[in-house]
């Protein structure tokens, strides 16, 4: 024997060598005791089935009749190893749970050298006759574990386990079953000591007879729990009670426990602790009625190995559940609110998950109020799911909101859009690891509509166009624009469409697999006759997403879906008065004239002073600046516009003026008597606006 390894009793003598084995019986992994036995290298013996380390192969045979008979059986085994040394051990073998890597799990102990010491006497493997006969309800107990391995677990929701769990049990185990789990775990939250009061919600019920007792707590009740119970919980123990009546007797005064504790006609009671990682998920409670026998030890025994694989199929549908909630919360508070009201439109938006596992993705919509009473919608879709996609979402909704602030056309958003998710990706290819959720490949529809003019701009980046339905009108149509490439994925410039649209008309926008396959889907075929029935009934937008939303819910979603419905508005003529001036500074005092006479008209004499101070400087800075024809025009709509329009591109710029200076102060007034004010780019040159609030702040 070679000098490189111990002897074969003095491995055995340190710790059980433990080995991981198929169906076959071959080895797939074992502990490093059972390396160091086996000649040190797992690729030796890797796919070697067991038997052959045994000089007499029948033992193997025995070992796991017994394992799958439910007996653990141990035997007296003279194993030859690949060192050629014959020992004595004693052999135990069991079956693995299912879902586990291998099916046996064989452990060696005890050395003994051949023929010296006490003789290990080999236990003879009992038939199944000879085991039901001790124990007529071994082959019911084994039979429970196998549907509790199969039947509980395959669900991430938590309700769904717990139901699962009665759905075994009743009325193969017990005849009354409840489960109960802590108010925090629902939410999602880390399992706890448990003290005493603690929350807990019944969350599941099954009766055998099918009719759950109306004294008992029914599902959905809020209740806590004693400090005895709370003891008994923690120390994570099923507990039992035989026999009821000495209980009943106990509790008469207390009509508090006795609901948790003892339906009408129970005789047995089982309370089983549910625990992960020391912390308390909460309990199930089981009774059995009638003559039923009461509860016994192998019960308490097969219901403790029950409750670990529920305690752990529990936990990781509560770590999903935060994990969704938390995804949830955070796009929720990255989307606009549902309803969203301006002088151009009023719409609704909501967004609706997935049934799936990762049913939170990148779908995502906004509504931006735009200078000069315009409005503009956006829909995406940014790839991958969960929180990655949710924070990929947050990304491109932030960076369109800052380009939208510049005043650029839809085509010139999308465009500078996708260099940003160029500039990104370019970026993530440096990373180490690549999130799942990327804004490389998302899609964007981008539209700005103008309620003076009633001309509505779409530009689409892979996005499909919305569903149009003219005002009263039965048809929908699919507003047909021209989608360039999704974001990052080409160079090409985006097309703009134009539409012109009339007072009422509705626009239906959406995301998710209706955008991905938009003439075969059912989800698209109730958007479109959703909103034409809406539009053709005169219904308020928000009926119209409603019943949309509704109808949709009918059936689980296979993706994440935005939807955004809005119905468009026209501002009344007498809300805009304008006038074309010329390059002439003596006119200035007559334009006061005529914005005081406006104002006035409107019913905001308390705005003439501020607005006359307003025009006076624009005005005269386009004249000065700008040239002939210089535009004004007031709007009013929810605030109070004034916008002044020159030929020149020059944009304006805010600095603060030196105090040797004679001038540069104009825009800096003008920027503390409005609300905001900005400037944009025109076909012929610019728009200078500014809004005031109708209302003085207080």
């Amino acid at each position: 024997m070679s000098d490189e390894f111990p002897s074969v009793a003095e491995v055995l003598a340190e710790e059980p060598s433990v080995l991981v084995l198929d169906a076959r019986g071959a080895v797939l992994t074992c502990t490093p005791t059972a390396l160091r036995l086996f000649e040190g290298s797992i690729d030796k013996i890797r796919g070697v089935e067991i038997s052959a380390f045994f000089d007499d192969p029948s033992v193997w045979a025995e070992l796991v009749a017994g394992a799958l008979g439910g007996i653990i059986l141990s035997a007296r085994a003279d194993l030859h190893t690949v060192r050629g040394a014959p020992f004595s051990a004693v052999a135990a073998a069991s079956v693995l749970a299912e879902g586990a890597e291998g099916r046996f799990l064989v452990r060696l102990i005890r050395a003994e050298s051949p023929g010296s010491g006490p003789q290990t006497v080999r236990r003879p493997v009992p038939t199944a006759e000879q085991v039901l006969a001790k124990d007529p309800r071994a082959l019911e107990r084994l039979e429970l574990l196998h549907d509790a391995a199969t039947r509980i677990g395959g669900s991430l929701d938590v309700t769904r386990n717990a139901e699962q769990l009665l759905d075994v049990l009743i009325p193969a185990f017990a005849d009354l079953g409840a489960v109960d789990l802590t108010e925090g775990v629902l939410l999602g939250e880390e399992p706890m000591s448990f003290p005493p009061g603690t929350p807990m919600q019944r969350i599941a019920v099954a009766a055998a007879s099918g009719c759950w007792p109306r004294e008992s707590h029914p599902v959905g009740e809020t209740f806590r729990i004693g400090h005895e119970e709370a003891e008994h919980l923690r120390k994570g123990t099923p507990g039992v009670l035989p026999d009821l009546h000495l209980a009943r007797a106990a509790l008469k005064d207390d009509a508090e426990r006795a609901a948790l504790m003892l339906p009408p006609d129970a005789t047995s009671l089982m309370v089983l602790p549910l625990l992960v990682r020391g912390g308390v998920l909460g309990a199930v409670g089981l009774w059995r009625t009638g003559t039923r026998a009461p509860f016994d030890p192998a019960d308490v025994t097969l219901a403790d190995e029950i409750g670990t694989r529920v305690s752990l199929s529990l936990d990781n549908a509560r770590r999903y559940n935060l994990e969704r909630r938390t995804a949830e919360a955070l796009q929720q508070g990255l989307l606009p609110r549902p309803v969203v009201e301006v002088g151009a439109a009023k719409t609704f938006g909501a967004h609706l998950p997935a049934r799936a596992v990762t049913g939170i993705g990148g779908s995502w919509y906004d509504v931006i109020a735009l200078s000069s009473s315009r409005v503009g919608f956006v829909v995406g879709n940014a790839g991958g799911q969960g929180m990655n996609a949710t924070a990929a979402m947050g990304r491109l909704r932030a960076a369109v909101q800052t380009l939208t602030d510049l005043d650029l056309s839809p085509d010139e958003v999308l465009s500078h859009l996708n260099d940003l998710v160029v500039r990104f990706a370019e970026d993530e290819e440096h990373r180490d690891v690549v999130p799942a959720g990327s804004v490389h490949g998302a899609t964007c529809l981008y539209a700005v509509y103008d309620p003076i003019t009633g001309r509505c701009v779409l530009a689409s980046a892979g996005h499909p166009g919305p569903v149009l339905v003219s005002r009263g009108g039965a048809e929908a149509d699919m507003v047909p624009v021209r989608p360039g490439l999704p974001l990052g994925e080409g160079a090409e410039p985006f097309e703009a469409t134009e539409l012109q649209l009339s007072p009422g008309d509705v626009l239906s926008f959406y995301t998710g697999a209706l955008a991905r396959d938009p003439f075969h889907t059912r989800a698209l075929t109730v958007v479109r006759e959703g909103t034409a029935g809406g539009a053709e009934g005169g219904r308020p937008v928000t009926e119209i997403g409603g019943r949309i939303l509704e109808k949709l819910l009918q059936e689980p979603l296979d993706d994440d879906l935005a939807l955004l419905v809005t119905q468009v508005r026209r501002l009344p003529e007498d809300a805009t008065a304008a006038w074309e001036l010329a390059a002439d500074p003596s006119i200035v005092a007559g334009i006061r004239r005529h914005v005081a006479d406006q104002l006035t008209f409107w019913g905001l004499e308390h705005l003439v002073f501020t607005t006359e101070l307003i025009v006076s400087e624009l005005v005269t800075n386009a004249i000065r600046y700008g040239g002939a024809p210089v535009g004004l025009r007031l709007i009013r709509d929810q605030r109070l516009i004034c916008e002044v329009s020159d030929p020149s591109q020059t944009q304006p710029h805010l600095r603060r003026a030196r105090w040797t200076d004679e001038g540069g102060r104009g825009l800096f007034l003008v920027a503390q008597l409005t609300h905001r004010w900005g400037s944009r780019y025109t076909g012929a040159g610019k728009t200078i606006w500014t809004e005031q609030l109708l209302e003085e702040v207080p």
